[in-house]
């Protein structure tokens, strides 16, 4: 069916046209994002954000070109990595991080985007060196302390940057954060350009900027973006449940 849940089902070759649209849509946007910053589009990774979206979509994703696949929730990201396990992917977990989900996530993604604690740290250390992997970690940057969707305060960052850098089976790869809701993203995204460039100076090669999606990935690429987390921009609009 259409992206969004609805109308007839699409055929594979109607859904690989749909997001080869969007997709060119997309890069569109972030290139004309990188000409107005003075960047370079080579410079930002776009992640495709496939939350509630099926495996098939990931593989019709990577024959475009894209590898770069981000998951929120363990229980869906865990299966879908599983039955993608044959393509050259890059698995990034965006979402909430429970403790207790530590060692599964560590099974299977990449790139860690929402260290926000020092508990989750020890966690993701011990379940990556027991399975012999290295995770890249992202400190989750909260921009707006009214909200309660995860992140370490400005101040709280060095302690965790170190503690990342220190552990065993974790990279230190920069930070993470979400613009607040309802509000200009602008001024939140100068605010952790500023928390990078101060992590950069004890730890130089800590250069992912984690931030930007569908609505505000403009904003984020001026403020020095790295990587943009897309979901609705590239899949449509979220299913309700993954088939």
């Amino acid at each position: 069916m259409t992206a969004d849940g609805t109308g007839s089902p699409l055929t594979p070759d109607e859904r690989r046209a749909e997001l080869a649209e969007s997709l060119a849509d997309l890069r569109g946007r972030i290139a004309a994002a990188c000409a107005a910053a003075g960047r370079d589009a080579a410079e930002v990774t776009l992640i495709a954000v496939t939350k509630t979206f099926p495996a098939s979509d990931v593989r019709l994703l990577a024959g475009l070109g894209l590898t770069e696949v981000g998951e929120n929730r363990d229980q869906e990201a865990r299966p879908k990595a599983a039955e993608c396990a044959d393509l050259p992917l890059t698995w990034h977990f965006v979402g909430r991080l429970q403790t207790n989900k530590a060692r599964a996530v560590a099974s299977y993604a990449d790139v860690v985007h929402s260290v926000d604690r020092a508990r989750l740290v020890t966690a993701l250390s011990d379940a990556a060196a027991r399975d012999g992997r290295t995770l890249r970690c992202l400190v989750q940057v909260s921009l707006d302390e009214a909200e309660h969707r995860g992140g370490a305060s400005p101040a709280e960052v060095p302690a965790l940057a170190d503690a990342i850098a220190g552990a065993a089976g974790l990279r230190l790869g920069g930070l993470m954060a979400v613009a607040p809701l309802g509000a200009d993203p602008l001024p939140a995204f100068e605010r952790l350009a500023a928390v990078s460039a101060e992590l950069r100076r004890n730890h130089p090669d800590a250069r992912i900027v984690s931030a930007g999606m569908s609505g505000d990935l403009e904003q984020a690429i001026a403020c020095g973006a790295t990587h943009l987390r897309i979901g609705t921009a590239l899949l449509g609009g979220r299913r309700a449940i993954v088939r």
